[in-house]
């Protein structure tokens, strides 16, 4: 896979922002740089001489002196709404913020092209903290070089600064053309002999100092995550290099180290505006800590049109112990009785109330848990297991909604030993740690488990099929090149706990484009958690880090890994432009973490409100004042304290700003693009809502509760008295009655002839294998079942009849599954052919079940050929939209909706999903409701419940109300004929009470329906 790159607005103003500073300086070539150096003559044996080195950027003009150049950043300031510099910070020193994942990287290669553009400046030098962002860094000049090449017609030369490989920094300084050198701070500022050799007259480099021809060049510094650079040492250090002035580029500032910043997005705007994923976190919070308590997991409530039911995971006592169980349970489960009578079950353990509203269950004796939560003896062991659990849950549920937008999930683990993912034993061969061992244990369980809602034929479930649980995980650590064995990684920085390991990174960048790619099966990555930073992949939608307790992680650093907007099959970004859709419907970041969603999301929240507490926290006239406003002409005035005043009334005045608070209605209006600005304002709505957007809201910045998706329908009254609604209701709401009259002998012909035909019946038997173990070479060999030779096997036939022990009222069970008189099945099964019945005795229950089936179909067909409907006085009332009450958990099988009858939709499949997306934004469409199980047609074989009801707006369709039924395949091959029966009968009811504008018809698409009603 390419991945693609687009241009965005933020990125290119903040390149803007930077080369506006020097707005005044002329475009110049690059000057000739010269070298003292040592040449031969006749007179003296050496004789001192200036010689050609190469090219260096051209000073700044005379012309742009101090007080120009602060004019320049004050203006630019303004601009982008930030308090202006009263004063320069050094010559020159000039900030950007740019939260993590938005592309900080590709900005600042983007600036340098600009610079480059606009002033001829070539020169560039990247320094950065780690290794790790060096190893990053380097990665994203790799793959946006054709990117940048399409747009300005030229390449950078880049590369990272090696001491051995001095030939480089020549390069450097003779070409004219764009060169970058990369640099992390430890090569010049460590007291190692490697990074003395930078400022040391070496004879490989023609006893010249490395340091002074890079001085030469008068660079540009571009300093990544300067909070991890600059110490007081790094900063001297860095004026050696000379610079024509530094960019320093990050998310986390420190606040006494912002040196005229002249651009900021930071995570509250880059969340605002949905440039990077929302965030959802799923708490694991562990209560008790004894086996009195009895050990208790809740993993999840699942809603569904019936009672909601809880998935628990207990201890249970088996003949070789005790273990531990998963169940999916309903109220009234008794654990005590379920668990082998285990004592810590004893007391009360009866599940006496599920709530889906808060995602709890309750027993008798009190003890209320909470999604997630545990109670009861839990060890670290188990701890890790439920993680690594519910991280395989959440990627299994977000990789079922985005596999057919072509995104490939990721999942990442982060772990603190290699041991616990990999072991070699004495001879050096690898066998699985603990938790690629729990890995895969539980993957098979929950794949195992995994009802889905789908064809055998469907491309997921395929998909899944093609991937086993071996190798579908990976782990990326360092190797050791000697044994290429999984190594951990060493700490370059004990105090952030980084690693500072090339060739672990060194892994990972490289696979980074293979692993968006559906082919390689990799899905689930281990890596240590030292590698926290310098890498990141667009596509991880879960990170999970199990580490050891004690581990201090800063949460904005654990999330950070996954917080880039992912790419598709085709390496496209799925940004708002190519979904079409809300971007955080699809790019949800989940974080898997071993504490309470409380104390995580409030630890985060912590975090980020650091990260943007100079954001102002009320809304006052001083918030305006000499704030730079443009209006859609891009005409800009700086607003005085009379406009500042009059903004600020206005919003008051419009209910927008309540004791310094925006208000909700603000948010309303704001989403509903009805927002009410003052007069003397109005022609700058969108720079004053820019700067309303500069205020710290807490809310906006609150990670979702991942466990916490929920809902209970609510019925808009105010659609069910839409007089679409209302027509709509009084053309479908009448019931019937059917009438069927078919000759049954007839019935009876054609169920023997199928039966005799399509009836087979397997046997039960038992096969006994025989094999030996060979000598045995590996570890691997054992592990993979290769040691066992299978030698020869036997087939043994069950001996079984129906006059055995277990009796069968054949002639009553097929009456019950078929409907028809016992009269009529003796008669059918008298008629099969001997040794089709001969076959009930091999297998009894499949015998029934196969014959009642073949018996259906063949019922089914006799009566579409024969069934009529006639219409009745009684209709169905619309209380049947008030009752039960309806839940689901939105993502699962439930979606917010705007034209539903309800305020949201339960969908059953994907395809009614997809469905109930277009309908609901279709402009021909009035009012719409998925019909409740309430509202059914009485059919021979049994009650039927159409889909959809949808009322279309008069004069814009031929057809103004449709029953819609929606199959993900229109083939009747893939119809079963009992469904077949059904449809054709609600054909015939919707023909007998209804009038010509109610149309009733099988569709899978939108597209179809609108293809009937606009033909």
């Amino acid at each position: 896979m390419k991945l693609k790159f687009k241009h965005q607005k933020f990125q290119a103003d903040a390149a803007k922002a930077v080369c506006d500073v020097f707005a005044g300086q002329p475009y110049l070539t690059p000057s000739y740089m010269m070298d003292r150096g040592y040449v031969k003559n006749e007179q003296i044996a050496f004789d001192e001489a200036e010689r050609f080195t190469g090219f260096g950027n051209s000073r700044l003009v005379p012309e742009l002196n101090d007080g120009v150049i602060l004019e320049n950043i004050n203006r630019i300031q303004r601009s982008n709404q930030i308090e202006p510099s009263k004063q320069l910070e050094g010559r020159y020193n000039l900030t950007v913020e740019m939260e993590t994942g938005v592309g900080k990287t590709y900005t600042y290669i983007k600036t340098m092209y600009e610079l480059n553009k606009r002033y001829g400046w070539s020169k560039f030098i990247v320094v950065v903290p780690s290794v790790a962002i060096r190893e990053g860094v380097y990665k994203s000049f790799q793959i946006t070089e054709e990117h940048f090449a399409e747009e300005y017609g030229k390449k950078i030369r880049y590369f990272i600064y090696n001491s051995a490989q001095l030939t480089e920094i020549d390069r450097f300084a003779s070409d004219s053309a764009i060169n970058v050198m990369i640099i992390n701070s430890q090569a010049f500022n460590a007291r190692g002999k490697d990074a003395r050799r930078i400022y040391m007259k070496l004879d490989e480099f023609r006893s010249r100092k490395p340091i002074d021809i890079l001085a030469k060049t008068n660079p540009i510094l571009i300093i990544d995550e300067p909070q991890s650079v600059e110490g007081a040492a790094t900063k001297e250090r860095l004026k050696e290099f000379n610079p024509l002035f530094t960019l320093r580029y990050s998310a986390t500032h420190k606040k006494d180290s912002v040196y005229n910043m002249i651009y900021r997005l930071d995570a509250m705007e880059a969340y605002n505006k949905k440039l990077v994923k929302k965030i959802a976190v799923k708490g694991i919070s562990v209560t008790g800590s004894t086996a009195t308590e009895g050990y208790i997991y809740l993993e999840s409530i699942n809603l569904s049109k019936g009672n909601p039911t809880a998935t628990i995971e207990f201890d249970v006592k088996g003949s070789s112990g005790v273990r531990k169980t998963r169940r999916t349970v309903g109220e009234g489960y008794n654990l005590f009785p379920n668990s082998g009578e285990l004592e810590e079950y004893k007391n009360g353990y009866t599940v006496l109330r599920i709530d889906g509203r808060d995602s709890s269950i309750e027993f008798t004796n009190g003890i209320k848990l909470f999604a997630g939560d545990v109670i009861g003896a839990v060890s670290e062991e188990q701890l890790r297991r439920i993680q690594i659990r519910e991280t395989i849950l959440s990627h299994i549920e977000r990789e079922r909604q985005l596999f057919y937008k072509g995104i490939k999930v990721l999942s990442l683990f982060f772990i603190d030993e290699v041991a616990k993912y990999k072991q070699y034993d004495a001879a050096g061969l690898a066998f699985n740690g603990l938790y690629a061992d729990m890995f895969e244990e539980e993957y098979k369980q929950v794949i195992s488990n995994l009802q889905l809602e789908i064809d055998d034929g469907d491309a997921y479930f395929k998909y899944l099929d093609g991937i086993t649980a071996e190798e579908t995980h990976a782990g990326y650590f360092s190797m050791d090149k000697k044994s290429q064995r999984m190594i951990d990684s060493k700490l370059g920085d004990r105090r952030e706990r980084t690693s500072d390991d090339a060739d672990a990174y060194d892994l990972i960048m490289k696979n980074k484009e293979r692993l968006l790619d559906r082919r390689e099966p990799v899905r689930f990555i281990f890596s240590h958690s030292a590698l926290r930073e310098g890498w990141d992949n667009p596509n991880v939608f879960q990170i999970c880090t199990l580490k050891q307790s004690g581990s201090d992680v800063r949460k904005r650093q654990e999330v950070g890994r996954g917080l880039r907007l992912s790419v598709n099959q085709n390496g496209e970004r799925m940004d708002t432009n190519l979904l079409g859709e809300d971007v955080h419907n699809v790019n949800v970041l989940t974080v898997i973490a071993n504490e309470s969603y409380d104390s995580f999301a409030k630890g985060l929240q912590t975090e980020l409100a650091e990260a943007v507490a100079d954001r102002p926290r009320m809304v006052t006239a001083d918030l305006f004042k000499s704030k730079v406003i443009k209006d859609a002409s891009g005409a800009e005035q700086v607003v005085d304290i009379d406009l500042a005043q009059s903004i600020y009334e206005g919003l008051i005045t419009s209910g927008y700003v309540k004791k310094g608070v925006l208000t909700d209605k603000y948010y309303e209006d704001k989403k509903n693009g009805s927002l009410e600005i003052a007069q003397e304002a109005a022609d700058c709505k969108e720079s004053v809502i820019a700067i309303l957007d500069s205020i710290y809201d807490s809310r906006s910045m609150q990670p979702e509760n991942a466990r916490k998706n929920n809902v209970e329908l609510k019925l808009d009254k105010s659609k069910l008295g839409l007089p679409e609604f209302q027509k709509l209701w009084a053309n479908i709401n009448a019931k019937s009655v059917y009438v069927v009259e078919f000759d049954q002998d007839e019935l009876i012909q054609k169920a023997i002839s199928a039966l005799n035909r399509e009836l087979r019946v397997s046997k039960i038997f038992f096969k006994v294998e025989t094999g030996s173990m060979t000598d045995i070479q590996s570890r691997e060999q054992l592990q993979q079942g290769s040691a066992f030779v299978k030698e020869k096997n036997e087939v043994y036939k069950a001996e079984i009849s129906a006059s055995s022990a277990v009796k069968y009222d054949l002639v009553g069970k097929v009456v019950t599954e078929t409907g028809l008189t016992r009269k009529a099945v003796v008669s059918i099964l008298h008629g099969i052919e001997k040794a089709v019945f001969g076959q009930f005795a091999n297998n009894p229950e499949e015998f029934i079940i196969k014959a009642a089936q073949i018996i259906n179909e063949q019922k089914a067909t006799t009566i579409i050929q024969h069934i009529t409907y006639n219409k009745l006085d009684a209709v169905y009332e619309t209380t049947i939209f008030t009752e039960p009450s309806l839940k689901g958990q939105l993502g699962v099988n439930a979606m917010a909706a705007k034209k539903h009858l309800y305020d949201h939709i339960l969908y059953d499949s994907s395809n009614e999903r997809t469905f109930a997306e277009n309908v609901d934004i279709c402009n021909e469409v009035a009012v719409y409701v998925k019909l409740p199980k309430g509202f059914y047609i009485s059919t021979p074989v049994g009650k039927y419940n159409p889909d959809w009801a949808i009322a279309f707006q008069e004069g814009k369709v031929k057809h103004i109300y449709f029953v819609a039924e929606t199959k993900g395949s229109m083939s009747t091959m893939q119809m079963r004929m009992v469904e077949e029966a059904k449809i054709h009968c609600a054909r015939e009811h919707f023909k007998a009470i209804s009038t010509d504008s109610v149309v009733y018809d099988v569709v899978d698409s939108y597209a179809a329906l609108l293809d009937k009603v606009l033909s």
